[in-house]
């Protein structure tokens, strides 16, 4: 299957900007064409990627890497392939495939070997493109099909802004994530469209100051916080605002999922969710302290991830499932101010909405739709 994205391409540098549509030359633009790429979409241009990048990491000042829009690029890359370098404004666009060597399984072909989604020590497929300790990036018009795992990561980044990113795998494609962010500063993620297997866009440990807006999701599991506390050296996740999202046909809607049997105490705090559209969602709005994707997980401890300041504001649509709003919070650590602002989620079926509360007294304004929880442990 195709990847419009470099296949295994893991970049690693400082300054990357990903563009499409242009076609820069000069001093200082390092075309993929002019060093050999066909791109017919039949022939092997993993010689002419590398070489382009060799020759980027080995000029001098402010450099350009062009894959140009329009023809579509066989290449097969890894993080070996290419170098390590610091490239300042460097446009990417064009199509680029992973080759079908049989030795070399690509994109969807590999799902049947991925057995993440059944066994928690697992082996981990490669993500197609990372981006890892960039400062002030920008990636924009990329389209990824069928990634073998997560589309994107973002990790340890600071100041990085995607946008008019397109994401397309099926919803019965496993641990697709179309973006996992973790350790990351100041990134904003907008005017995009997510269809996928697994999350949409999942904010892992360590992120601080994150904005996701304007997200067309579905298929998919959502926009998720998480999951959080399964690991030891887990950071805490603060300053997230998630807004002017819709969402379609997902199995989730803005969701909060850890682990119980936290290994140590963290916390996510300062989460907004704002102006969300959901049409027909499985749980437009969730907190899942008890998370376990698998058929048993260890729950001897409850979670020790603090979840606290947490906004839901103008949240409305339907619902697939009577149960609209589910606030399961630690038992060992219950939820701290946790706000629903103008919630108005009717069921697409002939019942109305309710509202599940677990170890949490959630504050309410304005409209409300399912009804409020009327306590810290109960059901409407």
């Amino acid at each position: 299957m195709e990847t419009k994205l470099l296949v295994l391409l893991y970049l690693i540098f400082h300054g990357l900007r990903i563009v499409d549509g242009v076609r820069p030359t000069g001093p200082g633009n390092f075309n993929v064409m002019s060093f050999g790429a066909r791109g017919d979409g039949l022939h092997d241009d993993s010689k002419a990627f590398q070489e382009t990048w060799k020759a980027a990491c080995n000029s001098t000042g402010s450099v350009k890497l062009v894959i140009p829009k329009g023809p579509t690029f066989s290449a097969l890359l890894s993080s070996g392939a290419m170098c390590k370098c610091a490239i300042h404004h460097s446009p990417i666009a064009g199509n680029a495939k992973g080759n079908d060597r049989s030795e070399q399984i690509q994109g969807s072909l590999a799902w049947p070997h991925n057995k993440c989604p059944v066994k928690k020590d697992c082996k981990l497929l490669p993500t197609s493109l990372a981006f890892l300790a960039t400062n002030h990036s920008k990636m924009k018009d990329i389209t990824s099909v069928n990634s073998k795992f997560f589309h994107i990561a973002l990790l340890s980044n600071a100041n990085f802004k995607a946008s008019g990113i397109k994401i397309v795998a099926p919803a019965e494609s496993p641990n697709t994530d179309g973006i996992h962010l973790e350790r990351n500063t100041a990134v904003t993620i907008s005017k995009s469209e997510i269809r996928t297997g697994d999350d949409c866009i999942s904010v892992g440990q360590g992120n601080h100051d994150i904005t996701i807006a304007g997200i067309k999701c579905g298929p998919g599991h959502g926009i998720s916080v998480g999951s959080l506390g399964k690991y030891e050296d887990e950071e805490d996740v603060t300053g997230l605002v998630v807004k002017d999202c819709t969402l379609t046909g997902t199995d989730n809607g803005v969701r909060i999922k850890t682990w119980e049997n936290s290994p140590k105490s963290t916390k996510a705090s300062n989460l907004t969710f704002e102006n969300i559209e959901m049409d027909n969602v499985r749980n437009p709005i969730i907190i899942d302290q008890t998370y376990c994707p698998f058929a048993k997980c260890q729950s001897a401890v409850p979670s020790r991830v603090k979840i606290s300041d947490i906004t839901f504001k103008n949240i409305r649509g339907t619902s697939t499932s009577p149960v609209a709003v589910t606030l399961k919070c630690s038992k060992g650590i219950p939820c701290e101010n946790v706000s629903l602002q103008d919630v108005r989620l009717e069921h697409n079926g002939p019942n109305g909405t309710t509202a599940t509360c677990v170890n949490v007294k959630a504050e309410y304004s304005g409209t409300q739709n399912p009804p409020p929880c009327k306590g810290p442990d109960s059901e409407n």
